[in-house]
């Protein structure tokens, strides 16, 4: 394993801003992985740490591919991270939304252009991604659609769901979409939710990713083996939005993963002084909730369930 600073600015405030990478191998450059962009993304940073720590023990092993190279960017936005900022500290923009970047550009944009500048040239690239919505989802790869997009190998993590997106204008900008654009095929993945680290759930992400390096000749060896699923294919336009009718106390029933029918209580919104229900959340279909609100307040069209109702099997 060797460490790099792959990007680094000097600060007039603060240490020197610093992106690192590990590199395991050499030669054909196989995968990147990419992990927290942004300051909230906790269980992401854990997440490549602890890839980091399993690449590391298998270098030792002698069971990794010498001649594949694989990088790991645990963290790409520390500053934000050590003052528990989800944005660029200074004026809260989002390194995401700025790729391929521009290296004479504002400060997340010089940012993108070093992390991009890194990752570019990898023929498989995976992002530990975030979603704008508090909340969490279940375990799943998204797929931009840029008309490049590989959805069979994204069976290969084994993972319940493969999202599939049209991008809107603004997603031209994402690291996924510009990565296709450059030949990389690439996988965001989305599990949980961001600040808290979900042990099971880590580990089952972890066992993805490694099922992935295994089935597409990166590896030698893969993780002992969670649960390997012949993935769900949809279109994120089929899935069903419930919104809060109204605020109140999110008093919540169900979450992500939790099979659901037709006509069935999954919530209720509640007074936030006399405690009356002002409002029921009911299944509109039968399906699987995708993704749910996690936070206890709900103000009033805030999404609640994501239902995915019908989807195509792998």
């Amino acid at each position: 394993m060797k460490q790099e600073i792959l990007f680094s600015m000097q600060s007039p405030f603060r240490d020197t801003f610093q992106i690192k990478g590990y590199r395991f191998g050499q030669g054909e450059k196989c995968l990147a992985i990419v992990g927290a962009m942004r300051g909230d993304e906790i269980q992401q940073l854990y997440i490549c740490s602890q890839i980091v720590k399993q690449l590391c023990l298998l270098e030792k092993r002698g069971q990794l591919k010498l001649e594949k190279e694989i990088l790991v960017i645990p963290s790409a936005n520390p500053f934000s991270m050590n003052i528990g900022k989800r944005f660029w500290a200074m004026d809260n923009t989002d390194i995401n939304r700025m790729f391929p970047g521009y290296d004479q550009g504002e400060t997340t944009q010089r940012i993108a252009a070093g992390i991009f500048k890194a990752v570019q040239g990898y023929e498989y690239g995976i992002q530990m991604a975030s979603s704008y919505m508090n909340g969490e989802y279940i375990p799943h790869v998204r797929i931009t659609q840029t008309g490049y997009e590989d959805v069979k190998t994204g069976g290969y993590f084994g993972l319940p769901y493969i999202c599939l997106r049209k991008p809107l204008p603004f997603d031209t900008t994402l690291l996924n979409y510009n990565w296709q654009i450059w030949e990389t095929k690439a996988y965001s993945i989305y599990a949980g939710e961001n600040q808290e680290i979900d042990n099971a759930l880590c580990r089952r992400i972890i066992s993805s990713i490694f099922r992935f390096m295994k089935r597409t000749g990166i590896i030698k060896n893969e993780l002992p083996s969670t649960p390997d699923y012949n993935s769900i294919i949809f279109n994120e336009e089929e899935l069903i939005t419930i919104k809060s009718p109204i605020a109140g106390i999110f008093y919540n029933f169900k979450k992500s993963g939790d099979e659901i029918r037709k006509g069935e209580l999954l919530a209720q919104i509640l007074h936030p002084c006399d405690g009356s229900t002002n409002a029921e959340i009911v299944a509109p279909e039968d399906g699987v909730i995708f993704f749910n609100h996690n936070k206890s307040l709900a103000l009033q069209n805030t999404p609640l369930f994501r239902i995915c109702a019908s989807a195509q099997y792998f």
